[in-house]
Protein backbone atom coordinates (compact mmCIF):
# COMPACT_ATOMS: atom_id res chain seq x y z
CA UNK A 1 0.00 0.00 0.00
CA UNK A 2 1.22 3.44 -0.65
CA UNK A 3 1.15 6.21 1.47
CA UNK A 4 0.32 10.08 0.61
CA UNK A 5 1.37 12.82 2.94
CA UNK A 6 -0.46 16.14 2.76
CA UNK A 7 1.74 18.64 4.52
CA UNK A 8 0.73 21.29 6.79
CA UNK A 9 3.33 24.05 7.04
CA UNK A 10 1.68 26.20 9.74
CA UNK A 11 3.54 26.91 13.00
CA UNK A 12 2.52 25.72 15.76
CA UNK A 13 3.00 29.03 19.19
CA UNK A 14 4.88 29.30 21.06
CA UNK A 15 7.26 26.82 18.99
CA UNK A 16 7.65 28.62 15.97
CA UNK A 17 7.96 25.13 14.09
CA UNK A 18 5.32 22.61 12.11
CA UNK A 19 3.57 19.81 13.82
CA UNK A 20 5.10 17.24 12.00
CA UNK A 21 8.61 18.40 13.54
CA UNK A 22 7.61 18.41 17.33
CA UNK A 23 7.78 15.54 19.63
CA UNK A 24 4.68 13.45 20.49
CA UNK A 25 5.94 10.33 23.02
CA UNK A 26 9.66 10.76 22.69
CA UNK A 27 9.58 10.98 19.28
CA UNK A 28 8.92 13.63 16.23
CA UNK A 29 5.74 13.17 15.22
CA UNK A 30 6.82 12.59 11.55
CA UNK A 31 8.69 9.64 12.93
CA UNK A 32 5.52 8.23 14.89
CA UNK A 33 3.42 8.41 12.21
CA UNK A 34 5.65 6.46 10.08
CA UNK A 35 6.50 3.88 12.69
CA UNK A 36 2.61 3.40 13.73
CA UNK A 37 2.08 2.71 9.86
CA UNK A 38 5.10 0.95 8.61
CA UNK A 39 2.96 -2.82 8.98
CA UNK A 40 0.84 -1.48 6.19
CA UNK A 41 2.53 0.53 3.94
CA UNK A 42 5.56 -0.25 0.89
CA UNK A 43 6.13 3.38 -0.30
CA UNK A 44 5.44 6.69 0.58
CA UNK A 45 5.17 10.18 -0.91
CA UNK A 46 4.80 13.61 -0.11
CA UNK A 47 2.91 16.38 -1.72
CA UNK A 48 2.07 20.26 -0.48
CA UNK A 49 -1.49 19.75 -1.41
CA UNK A 50 -4.24 17.75 -2.59
CA UNK A 51 -4.26 19.70 -5.66
CA UNK A 52 -0.86 18.67 -6.47
CA UNK A 53 -1.25 15.49 -5.31
CA UNK A 54 -4.31 14.36 -7.60
CA UNK A 55 -2.15 15.60 -10.76
CA UNK A 56 0.99 14.18 -10.40
CA UNK A 57 -0.84 10.61 -8.99
CA UNK A 58 -3.18 11.02 -11.79
CA UNK A 59 -5.58 7.62 -12.27
CA UNK A 60 -3.20 5.27 -11.17
CA UNK A 61 -4.55 2.51 -9.67
CA UNK A 62 -2.70 1.10 -6.38
CA UNK A 63 -4.25 1.23 -2.87
CA UNK A 64 -3.31 4.32 -1.15
CA UNK A 65 -3.50 5.53 2.46
CA UNK A 66 -3.83 9.33 2.59
CA UNK A 67 -3.12 11.21 5.80
CA UNK A 68 -2.06 15.08 6.95
CA UNK A 69 1.09 15.50 8.33
CA UNK A 70 -0.22 17.09 11.50
CA UNK A 71 -2.28 14.11 12.55
CA UNK A 72 -1.72 11.83 15.41
CA UNK A 73 -2.87 8.74 15.96
CA UNK A 74 -2.26 5.32 17.77
CA UNK A 75 -1.93 1.34 16.70
CA UNK A 76 -5.41 0.70 17.73
CA UNK A 77 -7.04 3.54 15.63
CA UNK A 78 -5.12 2.80 12.49
CA UNK A 79 -5.69 -0.95 12.67
CA UNK A 80 -9.66 -1.05 12.86
CA UNK A 81 -9.64 1.82 10.47
CA UNK A 82 -7.66 -0.18 8.10
CA UNK A 83 -9.40 -3.53 9.06
CA UNK A 84 -13.29 -2.18 8.16
CA UNK A 85 -12.08 0.25 5.14
CA UNK A 86 -10.16 -3.39 3.45
CA UNK A 87 -13.27 -5.40 3.97
CA UNK A 88 -15.54 -2.94 1.94
CA UNK A 89 -12.83 -1.86 -0.90
CA UNK A 90 -14.27 1.30 -0.56
CA UNK A 91 -12.79 4.48 -0.28
CA UNK A 92 -13.78 5.88 2.65
CA UNK A 93 -12.64 8.45 5.23
CA UNK A 94 -12.20 8.58 8.88
CA UNK A 95 -14.94 9.97 10.99
CA UNK A 96 -15.86 10.39 14.58
CA UNK A 97 -19.26 10.98 15.93
CA UNK A 98 -19.29 14.62 16.92
CA UNK A 99 -20.67 13.47 20.56
CA UNK A 100 -17.73 11.12 21.15
CA UNK A 101 -16.95 11.77 24.53
CA UNK A 102 -13.07 11.90 23.76
CA UNK A 103 -13.34 13.97 20.39
CA UNK A 104 -16.10 15.98 21.82
CA UNK A 105 -13.75 17.11 24.85
CA UNK A 106 -10.53 17.21 24.24
CA UNK A 107 -10.23 17.31 20.12
CA UNK A 108 -12.80 19.52 18.69
CA UNK A 109 -11.61 22.56 20.74
CA UNK A 110 -9.12 24.75 19.23
CA UNK A 111 -9.26 22.91 16.27
CA UNK A 112 -9.91 24.40 12.97
CA UNK A 113 -9.39 21.60 10.52
CA UNK A 114 -11.71 19.06 11.00
CA UNK A 115 -15.16 19.36 9.12
CA UNK A 116 -18.74 18.48 10.45
CA UNK A 117 -20.86 16.41 8.20
CA UNK A 118 -24.55 15.65 9.97
CA UNK A 119 -23.71 14.10 13.25
CA UNK A 120 -20.18 13.46 11.88
CA UNK A 121 -16.69 14.92 12.16
CA UNK A 122 -14.39 13.93 9.13
CA UNK A 123 -10.99 14.10 9.74
CA UNK A 124 -8.07 13.80 7.18
CA UNK A 125 -7.36 10.38 6.98
CA UNK A 126 -8.57 8.72 3.61
CA UNK A 127 -8.16 4.92 2.19
CA UNK A 128 -8.44 4.70 -0.98
CA UNK A 129 -7.86 1.50 -2.79
CA UNK A 130 -8.16 2.12 -6.24
CA UNK A 131 -5.98 5.38 -6.06
CA UNK A 132 -6.47 9.12 -4.97
CA UNK A 133 -8.78 9.63 -7.68
CA UNK A 134 -11.18 8.16 -5.70
CA UNK A 135 -11.27 10.81 -2.91
CA UNK A 136 -14.57 12.55 -4.33
CA UNK A 137 -16.46 9.44 -3.33
CA UNK A 138 -15.16 8.95 -0.14
CA UNK A 139 -17.22 8.16 2.42
CA UNK A 140 -17.49 8.59 6.21
CA UNK A 141 -16.31 5.10 8.06
CA UNK A 142 -17.20 6.01 11.91
CA UNK A 143 -14.85 4.56 14.50
CA UNK A 144 -15.68 4.40 17.99
CA UNK A 145 -12.37 5.87 20.17
CA UNK A 146 -13.92 3.58 23.21
CA UNK A 147 -13.10 6.35 25.78
CA UNK A 148 -12.93 5.72 29.24
CA UNK A 149 -14.08 8.86 31.92
CA UNK A 150 -11.09 9.26 34.61
CA UNK A 151 -9.95 11.80 36.68
CA UNK A 152 -10.34 13.83 40.05
CA UNK A 153 -13.70 13.22 41.53
CA UNK A 154 -12.79 13.76 45.14
CA UNK A 155 -11.52 17.29 44.97
CA UNK A 156 -12.89 20.59 47.40
CA UNK A 157 -16.18 21.93 46.55
CA UNK A 158 -14.64 25.32 45.09
CA UNK A 159 -12.51 23.69 42.60
CA UNK A 160 -15.82 21.77 40.84
CA UNK A 161 -19.32 22.90 41.35
CA UNK A 162 -20.97 19.56 40.10
CA UNK A 163 -19.98 15.65 40.23
CA UNK A 164 -17.67 15.01 37.37
CA UNK A 165 -15.54 18.58 36.45
CA UNK A 166 -12.00 17.69 36.93
CA UNK A 167 -12.48 14.57 34.78
CA UNK A 168 -10.53 13.48 31.28
CA UNK A 169 -11.79 10.92 28.29
CA UNK A 170 -9.27 8.81 27.57
CA UNK A 171 -9.69 6.72 24.77
CA UNK A 172 -8.33 3.35 23.21
CA UNK A 173 -8.21 4.77 20.14
CA UNK A 174 -6.96 8.32 19.76
CA UNK A 175 -7.02 11.01 17.27
CA UNK A 176 -5.19 14.37 17.39
CA UNK A 177 -5.47 17.13 15.09
CA UNK A 178 -2.58 19.48 16.21
CA UNK A 179 -2.94 23.16 15.72
CA UNK A 180 -1.95 24.28 19.13
CA UNK A 181 0.84 23.36 21.80
CA UNK A 182 -2.15 22.12 24.10
CA UNK A 183 -2.54 19.47 21.74
CA UNK A 184 1.03 18.48 22.52
CA UNK A 185 -0.46 18.25 26.44
CA UNK A 186 -3.67 15.74 25.60
CA UNK A 187 -1.29 13.63 22.62
CA UNK A 188 1.83 13.10 25.52
CA UNK A 189 -0.37 13.09 28.67
CA UNK A 190 -4.27 12.45 28.12
CA UNK A 191 -3.99 10.47 25.36
CA UNK A 192 -0.63 9.08 26.28
CA UNK A 193 0.17 7.88 29.21
CA UNK A 194 -2.45 8.35 31.16
CA UNK A 195 -4.71 6.68 28.62
CA UNK A 196 -1.90 3.97 28.20
CA UNK A 197 -2.45 3.36 32.50
CA UNK A 198 -6.15 3.27 32.17
CA UNK A 199 -5.78 0.39 28.98
CA UNK A 200 -3.10 -1.07 30.57
CA UNK A 201 -5.47 -1.72 34.38
CA UNK A 202 -8.62 -2.47 31.95
CA UNK A 203 -5.90 -5.37 30.36
CA UNK A 204 -5.31 -6.64 33.12
CA UNK A 205 -8.50 -6.93 35.09
CA UNK A 206 -10.42 -8.42 32.36
CA UNK A 207 -7.02 -11.08 30.95
CA UNK A 208 -6.29 -13.28 33.60
CA UNK A 209 -3.50 -14.92 31.82
CA UNK A 210 -1.98 -11.60 31.02
CA UNK A 211 -2.53 -11.07 35.22
CA UNK A 212 -1.12 -14.33 36.59
CA UNK A 213 2.14 -13.44 33.55
CA UNK A 214 2.80 -10.48 35.78
CA UNK A 215 2.25 -11.97 39.36
CA UNK A 216 4.40 -14.67 38.13
CA UNK A 217 6.96 -12.34 37.19
CA UNK A 218 6.75 -9.95 40.47
CA UNK A 219 7.68 -12.93 42.58
CA UNK A 220 9.95 -14.28 40.33
CA UNK A 221 12.22 -10.77 40.44
CA UNK A 222 10.96 -10.01 44.34
CA UNK A 223 9.19 -6.58 43.14
CA UNK A 224 6.17 -4.92 43.96
CA UNK A 225 3.22 -5.82 41.46
CA UNK A 226 3.93 -2.17 39.57
CA UNK A 227 7.69 -2.28 39.66
CA UNK A 228 7.96 -5.86 37.74
CA UNK A 229 9.85 -5.93 34.39
CA UNK A 230 6.71 -6.51 32.59
CA UNK A 231 5.37 -3.13 33.55
CA UNK A 232 8.50 -1.11 33.85
CA UNK A 233 10.17 -1.46 30.71
CA UNK A 234 14.00 -0.33 30.98
CA UNK A 235 16.44 0.12 28.10
CA UNK A 236 20.72 -0.59 28.14
CA UNK A 237 22.97 1.12 30.34
CA UNK A 238 20.64 2.46 33.02
CA UNK A 239 22.02 3.10 36.68
CA UNK A 240 18.98 3.01 39.02
CA UNK A 241 19.50 3.65 42.91
CA UNK A 242 18.09 1.13 44.81
CA UNK A 243 15.96 3.56 46.61
CA UNK A 244 14.42 5.00 44.03
CA UNK A 245 10.41 3.90 43.51
CA UNK A 246 9.48 3.56 39.71
CA UNK A 247 5.68 2.41 39.19
CA UNK A 248 4.79 1.10 35.56
CA UNK A 249 3.82 1.46 33.13
CA UNK A 250 7.11 3.19 32.51
CA UNK A 251 9.34 3.14 29.63
CA UNK A 252 13.02 4.50 30.24
CA UNK A 253 15.30 4.99 27.11
CA UNK A 254 19.41 3.68 27.30
CA UNK A 255 22.32 5.14 29.09
CA UNK A 256 19.95 6.75 31.93
CA UNK A 257 20.86 7.74 35.28
CA UNK A 258 17.99 7.69 38.17
CA UNK A 259 19.51 8.84 41.89
CA UNK A 260 18.64 8.35 45.29
CA UNK A 261 15.30 8.76 46.27
CA UNK A 262 13.33 9.44 43.05
CA UNK A 263 9.99 8.50 42.01
CA UNK A 264 8.71 7.48 39.20
CA UNK A 265 4.89 6.67 38.28
CA UNK A 266 3.73 6.01 34.64
CA UNK A 267 6.24 7.89 32.89
CA UNK A 268 7.92 7.65 29.39
CA UNK A 269 11.93 8.44 29.93
CA UNK A 270 14.00 8.92 27.13
CA UNK A 271 17.11 8.13 26.32
CA UNK A 272 20.78 10.02 28.09
CA UNK A 273 18.80 11.11 30.88
CA UNK A 274 19.89 12.22 34.22
CA UNK A 275 16.93 12.45 36.81
CA UNK A 276 18.80 13.32 39.88
CA UNK A 277 18.22 12.88 44.00
CA UNK A 278 13.91 13.48 45.41
CA UNK A 279 13.08 14.02 42.13
CA UNK A 280 8.80 13.48 41.69
CA UNK A 281 7.91 12.36 38.06
CA UNK A 282 4.03 11.18 37.74
CA UNK A 283 2.43 10.87 34.13
CA UNK A 284 4.94 12.16 32.42
CA UNK A 285 7.14 12.19 29.15
CA UNK A 286 10.84 13.36 29.66
CA UNK A 287 12.65 13.34 25.99
CA UNK A 288 16.05 12.35 25.06
CA UNK A 289 19.00 14.22 26.54
CA UNK A 290 16.61 16.26 29.57
CA UNK A 291 18.18 17.00 33.35
CA UNK A 292 16.96 16.72 36.32
CA UNK A 293 18.65 18.25 38.95
CA UNK A 294 17.30 17.11 42.63
CA UNK A 295 14.20 17.78 44.03
CA UNK A 296 12.94 18.90 40.59
CA UNK A 297 8.51 17.90 40.49
CA UNK A 298 6.84 17.02 37.37
CA UNK A 299 3.29 15.82 37.53
CA UNK A 300 1.29 15.69 33.87
CA UNK A 301 4.40 17.70 31.96
CA UNK A 302 5.81 16.59 28.80
CA UNK A 303 9.64 17.75 28.38
CA UNK A 304 10.85 17.83 24.98
CA UNK A 305 14.70 16.95 24.02
CA UNK A 306 17.79 18.24 25.71
CA UNK A 307 15.66 20.61 28.31
CA UNK A 308 17.46 20.93 31.65
CA UNK A 309 14.59 21.94 35.15
CA UNK A 310 16.61 22.42 37.65
CA UNK A 311 16.28 21.64 41.56
CA UNK A 312 13.16 22.62 43.42
CA UNK A 313 10.86 23.48 40.58
CA UNK A 314 6.89 22.51 39.94
CA UNK A 315 5.15 21.75 36.77
CA UNK A 316 2.12 20.99 36.53
CA UNK A 317 0.29 20.17 33.29
CA UNK A 318 3.20 22.17 31.06
CA UNK A 319 4.99 21.53 27.61
CA UNK A 320 8.37 22.65 27.76
CA UNK A 321 10.21 22.78 24.14
CA UNK A 322 13.62 21.22 23.70
CA UNK A 323 16.85 22.99 24.38
CA UNK A 324 15.32 24.77 27.16
CA UNK A 325 16.33 25.64 30.81
CA UNK A 326 14.10 26.84 33.72
CA UNK A 327 15.58 27.98 36.65
CA UNK A 328 15.53 26.68 40.45
CA UNK A 329 12.27 27.26 42.68
CA UNK A 330 10.47 28.27 39.63
CA UNK A 331 6.61 27.73 39.67
CA UNK A 332 4.34 26.72 36.88
CA UNK A 333 0.62 27.13 38.34
CA UNK A 334 -2.18 25.29 36.70
CA UNK A 335 -5.38 26.14 38.40
CA UNK A 336 -7.33 29.62 38.74
CA UNK A 337 -9.19 30.79 41.36
CA UNK A 338 -11.91 32.28 39.72
CA UNK A 339 -14.21 29.49 38.34
CA UNK A 340 -14.64 28.90 34.26
CA UNK A 341 -12.82 27.26 31.78
CA UNK A 342 -9.01 27.82 31.01
CA UNK A 343 -8.02 30.05 27.80
CA UNK A 344 -5.37 29.73 25.30
CA UNK A 345 -3.67 32.06 23.03
CA UNK A 346 -3.90 30.59 19.32
CA UNK A 347 -4.07 32.57 16.09
CA UNK A 348 -7.42 33.77 16.71
CA UNK A 349 -6.98 35.28 19.71
CA UNK A 350 -7.58 33.66 23.24
CA UNK A 351 -10.23 30.05 23.06
CA UNK A 352 -11.81 28.28 25.83
CA UNK A 353 -9.29 25.07 26.55
CA UNK A 354 -12.36 22.83 27.94
CA UNK A 355 -10.03 22.27 30.56
CA UNK A 356 -10.39 23.53 34.31
CA UNK A 357 -6.61 22.93 35.08
CA UNK A 358 -3.81 23.47 32.86
CA UNK A 359 -0.57 24.51 33.05
CA UNK A 360 1.90 26.87 30.53
CA UNK A 361 4.02 26.38 27.56
CA UNK A 362 7.36 27.15 27.27
CA UNK A 363 9.12 27.22 23.74
CA UNK A 364 12.09 25.68 22.38
CA UNK A 365 15.58 27.59 22.98
CA UNK A 366 14.39 29.51 25.95
CA UNK A 367 16.17 30.69 29.30
CA UNK A 368 14.20 31.05 32.14
CA UNK A 369 16.12 32.26 35.40
CA UNK A 370 14.89 30.75 38.70
CA UNK A 371 11.99 32.38 41.00
CA UNK A 372 9.49 32.64 38.51
CA UNK A 373 5.91 32.08 38.55
CA UNK A 374 3.72 31.71 35.56
CA UNK A 375 -0.10 31.54 36.07
CA UNK A 376 -2.15 29.27 34.11
CA UNK A 377 -1.68 29.12 30.23
CA UNK A 378 0.45 31.34 29.48
CA UNK A 379 2.95 31.01 26.78
CA UNK A 380 6.81 31.95 26.39
CA UNK A 381 8.02 32.10 22.58
CA UNK A 382 11.01 29.97 21.60
CA UNK A 383 14.39 31.75 21.55
CA UNK A 384 13.03 34.16 24.90
CA UNK A 385 15.24 35.10 27.66
CA UNK A 386 13.60 35.76 31.21
CA UNK A 387 15.34 37.05 34.28
CA UNK A 388 13.09 37.44 37.44
CA UNK A 389 13.50 40.05 38.61
CA UNK A 390 10.89 42.93 41.33
CA UNK A 391 8.92 44.03 38.13
CA UNK A 392 8.57 40.65 36.15
CA UNK A 393 8.62 37.68 38.72
CA UNK A 394 5.12 36.48 38.03
CA UNK A 395 3.97 35.90 34.64
CA UNK A 396 0.59 36.81 33.93
CA UNK A 397 0.42 37.44 30.30
CA UNK A 398 2.28 35.57 27.48
CA UNK A 399 5.86 36.25 26.57
CA UNK A 400 7.01 37.15 22.90
CA UNK A 401 9.88 37.18 21.54
CA UNK A 402 10.33 40.90 21.24
CA UNK A 403 9.80 41.11 25.37
CA UNK A 404 12.86 38.65 25.73
CA UNK A 405 15.16 40.47 28.14
CA UNK A 406 18.28 39.68 26.36
CA UNK A 407 17.77 42.74 24.39
CA UNK A 408 18.91 44.44 27.64
CA UNK A 409 22.06 43.28 26.81
CA UNK A 410 22.95 43.57 23.10
CA UNK A 411 26.32 42.34 24.00
CA UNK A 412 25.37 39.20 25.50
CA UNK A 413 24.78 36.39 22.21
CA UNK A 414 21.48 34.69 22.05
CA UNK A 415 20.93 33.40 19.31
CA UNK A 416 17.25 33.48 17.36
CA UNK A 417 16.82 29.89 16.08
CA UNK A 418 12.92 29.84 15.77
CA UNK A 419 11.61 32.75 14.05
CA UNK A 420 7.92 33.01 13.41
CA UNK A 421 6.84 31.75 10.00
CA UNK A 422 7.71 34.17 7.26
CA UNK A 423 9.87 35.91 9.15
Amino acid sequence: MRRIILSDPSFIHPFNEPARDLRVHNKPLWLWQRDILSPYVNEEREYPTWQIAQKVEGSEIVEVFVHRDNLFFNEALIEEFLEKARSGRKPVRLAFHKDDPAIAAHVIPLTRGLFLQDDLVLTDIWYLPQGVSQSVIATPLRIDSEAKERGYYFVPPYMATHFGDLVYQLPRKAFVAIESWVHIFIVDILFGVFARGINKEAQINQDWVYKLKILGKSLLEQKQTLSCSELVKIGKNVAIDPSAVIHGPTTIGDNVRIEAGVVIDNCIIGSNVTISQGCQLMLSVIGDGCFLPFRAALFMTTLMENTSIAQNTCLQLCVIGRDSFVGAGTTFTDYNVLPGMIRAETKGGLEDTNLKILGSCVGHHCRLTSGLILYPARTVESDVVLIASDERRFIHKSVPYEQSDHHQFPHKEHPRLYPRQGE
